[in-house]
């Protein structure tokens, strides 16, 4: 870390001062984190529990809500527990570690939608081949690959941001460390940086997001060879990926292709994507798939048997 650093903590401006407000969203975050935890949780839990969801695409799911949990857990329990109190501290090293592992985690789960939106082209459009395509062995390097993008980006952001001073101030305008608002601390002019990080960061997001787009058309186009039974299936699975991506890339989108700024609706944006959709993505695969309810239907019987053993 840089030599010049006069700046050893930093104090958190969070979503607002008011106390009442602070209490407010207390009272409906900490739920939703929790059902963010036991939601994405249970799908961890059945995948590996049931033998109905061998398939690539569960295992690749199971992956996204470890992800998911983790993603919001890197930020989450410390905006909630900052909501308590009145003054709201991180050392700088805990800023940093927080950035990396939520830039970290982030692209891990966007290369996890792409890989998904790969194995759902191989099964519709691909049928006959899908299993020898989509083998254990594929799936584990496609799994690992994700991981090793996601740290690959992250370790990229960070270098960039150690090697900056930070003498005052050290008021963080945002609920949680994020690169934009910590460079504004900086006594030393970003701009430079500022565009590798918007570079890094945001066309990761839009380029997986055009390349997303792009292998649902496909498959669309492919529908049409299909029957009315296979059609609905694979949209109803489709539709359930397609809803996750747009709650996951519509904010990053926002937030990390343009200019940094003071608006205060960033921080309402980074609420959803750190709160809302983490906890909205196990709703979302349960209800519109009938194999995984199936699957946790049979998992909470076997649960009130022994209960009653």
């Amino acid at each position: 870390m840089a030599s010049t650093n006069n700046v050893t903590e930093l104090i958190i401006s969070g979503l607002s001062q008011d106390p009442e407000v602070q209490r407010g969203c207390f009272v409906v975050f900490l739920p939703m984190y929790l059902a963010t935890v036991v939601g994405n949780g249970l799908i961890v839990l059945m995948v590996r529990v049931s033998k109905s969801l061998r398939s690539p695409m569960y295992f690749f799911l199971s992956h996204l809500s470890l992800v998911e949990i983790s993603y919001s857990s890197t930020v989450v329990p410390k905006f909630i527990t900052d909501l308590l109190s009145k003054i709201k501290t991180i050392s700088l090293e805990g800023c940093l570690a927080q950035i990396f592992l939520f830039h970290f985690l982030g692209v891990a789960e966007i290369l996890l939608l792409v890989v998904m939106a790969y194995d759902r082209y191989v099964a519709i459009c691909k049928p006959l081949h899908y299993m020898s395509i989509m083998n254990r062995q594929l799936c584990h390097i496609l799994v690992a690959g994700s991981w090793f993008g996601g740290f690959l980006h992250s370790i990229i952001q960070i270098l960039i941001t150690i090697q900056l001073p930070f003498c005052g101030p050290n008021v963080i305008d945002h609920y949680f460390c994020d690169l934009q608002p910590l460079f504004k601390l900086a006594c030393t002019d970003t701009s430079v940086e500022g565009v590798v990080v918007l570079a890094n960061s945001g066309l990761i997001a839009l380029c997986s997001f055009l390349l997303l787009v792009s292998s649902y058309i496909v498959i669309l186009v492919n529908l049409r060879n299909h029957s009315a039974e296979g059609r609905r299936k694979a949209l109803s699975t489709c539709a359930s990926h397609v809803t996750v991506v747009i709650l996951f890339f519509g904010p990053a989108i926002f937030l990390y292709m343009r200019p940094s700024s003071t608006f205060t609706e960033d921080k309402l944006v980074a609420v959803f994507y750190t709160v809302v959709t983490p906890m909205l993505n196990p709703i979302i695969y349960t209800l519109r798939n009938a194999e995984v309810k199936l699957a946790m239907r049979r998992l909470w019987g076997k649960k009130k048997n022994s209960g009653l053993e």
